[in-house]
């Protein structure tokens, strides 16, 4: 009887401690970034980036509207194509002041 005694108030001590845990995690996420703050890169030179995009973008696809992506969209684009489409540094910086400039 001694065992189950111990057994139950173990077990009565778990739900307070999942409850601290839950607490903590809530804690550390608020004071998180939220996930639509990017880093946004240095400002290029608009006139190249529209070149760019003229004759880069359209080579392997339709080139997209600048309007159809937002800011943030646009970071996170680029830099997938900057390895995907071996592009430099700054040709992204160029590239994202026009896509932001654009729409």
């Amino acid at each position: 009887m001694g065992n189950a005694m111990a057994k139950r108030k173990r077990s009565a001590n778990r739900p307070a401690a999942g409850v601290a845990a839950a607490g903590l995690l809530l804690a550390a996420a608020a004071a998180w970034p939220p996930a639509s703050r990017a880093e946004y890169p240095p400002k290029g030179d608009f006139a190249r980036g529209a070149r760019l995009w003229v004759l880069n973008c359209g080579r392997c696809h339709e080139a997209r509207d600048p309007k159809e992506l937002r800011d943030d969209q646009w970071i996170t684009t680029l830099y997938h194509m900057r390895v995907r489409g071996g592009l430099t540094g700054q040709d992204v910086r160029d590239l994202y002041t026009f896509m932001e400039r654009s729409n």
